[in-house]
C-alpha cells in the first residue's frame, strides 16, 4: 500500500485499484472519443451500406457510399479496435455482424441505438454553458441546444416507442385501446417530432389526435412527418406548454419522456386532469431510474443520469418553475406529485430496460 498524489493525508491507497480505475478511465474515455465514429457511421450511411452486405474492402465501402476511401479506411480501422466491426487480414477486408446491425443499422429494429450518439454533438457543445449554470444555478434550456439533439432525442426513442408502445404499453391500460378502436380524442403532451403520436394514430384510424409541445422547431418537424404518413386529416401539432395546451374532453392525454423535463411537473398535472374526460387516462412513461442513486450503477443508469446533469435538470431549472426534478426522481416522487394534482389512482402499468410506464387517473 502506497500513498497516491491528491490522496487526504495520512492516507493510503491501493495502487492495484489506481490501476484499475485508471484503466477504467481511459476505456470510458476512448468510449467517448469512439462515440462520434459511430455517429459518422450512422449518419453517413457506412453501417447501412455494411449490413448484409458481407466482407467489403474500404475501397468497396467507399464506393457503395460515395465516400474518400482514405476517411473510410480509417474509420473502419476505429471500428475494428472498438470490435464493432471484424477484420480479415488475408483478403484486407471488413464485415459488420448481423447482431451489430440490429444495433448500428436498421432504424426500424427495436434494438437500433444509433441515434444516441447523434446527440453526443449538442450535448458538448453546451459544456460552457453548462458550467456557467453549475455557478448560477440558472438553467440550460432545451431551445438553446444544436438540433442535432433534437435529431437523435427522436432517433433515439422511435424504436422503443415503435416496439411496445401499441402492443404492449397501451394494452396495459384499463379500457384505454377499446376506447381508442371506438374513436377517442388524444393529446401527446411533450410530443417532440411526434413520433409517439403518429404511432397511436397509425394503429387506431378511428381517433383523433393532438400533438402538444412548445419547441417550434419540433413542432413543424412533427407536421412534416404527420403529412408525409397522410395522417394529417386526423392529427394536428400545436406549439403550446404543458401548463396551457388547448382542448378538453380528452380520453388518454400521454407524457413521453418529458414530464421531469418540465419546471412545473404539478401544474402540468393539474392542468391534464382538468383537459381529462370523465373515466379518462393519463399515461406518463419515465425513464427506468431509481431514486437511491446506488441503484443506478449499470450501464442503462448510467447513461440516464448522465442525460439528466447535460438536458434534463438544466431544461427543467431554465423554466423557473417549482420544481427540477431530474430524471430520476424515482416513483414515489412522480405519485405524490399526481395526488397533489389530483390523480390519485396510479399504477405501474408497463416497464422495459429504458422506460417506466405508469397509467394515471383521477
Amino acid at each position: 500500500m502506497a500513498r497516491a498524489a491528491g490522496a487526504g493525508r495520512g492516507s493510503t491507497v491501493d495502487e492495484g485499484r489506481v490501476q484499475e480505475f485508471l484503466e477504467r478511465v481511459i476505456t470510458d474515455g476512448g468510449a467517448a472519443v469512439a462515440g462520434l465514429c459511430t455517429s459518422l457511421g450512422d449518419r453517413l450511411g457506412l453501417y447501412s451500406a455494411m449490413a448484409g452486405a458481407g466482407p467489403l474492402t474500404s475501397a468497396q465501402l467507399a464506393q457503395r457510399t460515395g465516400l474518400v476511401e482514405r476517411y473510410v479506411r480509417e474509420w473502419l480501422a476505429a471500428q475494428v479496435a472498438g470490435e464493432y466491426v471484424t477484420h480479415t487480414p488475408a483478403t484486407d477486408t471488413y464485415e459488420l455482424p448481423d447482431e451489430h446491425a440490429a444495433v448500428l443499422a436498421d432504424p426500424g429494429a427495436p434494438t437500433y441505438a444509433a441515434g444516441f450518439f447523434t446527440m453526443l454533438q449538442a450535448l458538448y457543445a453546451t459544456e460552457e454553458s453548462l458550467m456557467e449554470a453549475f455557478r448560477t444555478g440558472e438553467g440550460v434550456g432545451w431551445e438553446e441546444h444544436g438540433p442535432a439533439l433534437f435529431d437523435g432525442t427522436a432517433k433515439f426513442f422511435r424504436p422503443g416507442y415503435r416496439a411496445a408502445l401499441v402492443p404492449e404499453w397501451l394494452t396495459a391500460l384499463d379500457g384505454v385501446v377499446q376506447k381508442l378502436e371506438r374513436g377517442a380524442l388524444v393529446a401527446d403532451v411533450g410530443c417532440g417530432y411526434g413520433y409517439s403520436t403518429t404511432l397511436m394514430a397509425q394503429a387506431f384510424p378511428r381517433s383523433h389526435f393532438q400533438g402538444f409541445d412548445f419547441h417550434r422547431p419540433s413542432v413543424e418537424a412533427a407536421r412534416g412527418i404527420a403529412a408525409e404518413q397522410g395522417l394529417d386529416d386526423r392529427v394536428g401539432f400545436e406549439v403550446a406548454t404543458a401548463q396551457d395546451f388547448p382542448g378538453e374532453d380528452f380520453d388518454l392525454i400521454t407524457f413521453f419522456d418529458c414530464l421531469h423535463d418540465i419546471g412545473d411537473p404539478g401544474g402540468a398535472l393539474r392542468h391534464a386532469e382538468h383537459a381529462l374526460a370523465d373515466g379518462g387516462t393519463c399515461m406518463i412513461v419515465e425513464p427506468n431510474a431509481s431514486a437511491n442513486v446506488a441503484e443506478n450503477a449499470n450501464p442503462v443508469g448510467r447513461a440516464i443520469t448522465a442525460a439528466s446533469v447535460a438536458v434534463c435538470l438544466p431544461s427543467a431549472l431554465a423554466q423557473h418553475g417549482p420544481q427540477a426534478l431530474g430524471n430520476h426522481a424515482g416513483e414515489e416522487a412522480l405519485r405524490d406529485i399526481a395526488d397533489e394534482a389530483g390523480l390519485h389512482h396510479w399504477r405501474l402499468a408497463a416497464q422495459s430496460p429504458v422506460n417506466r410506464v405508469y397509467a394515471v387517473g383521477r
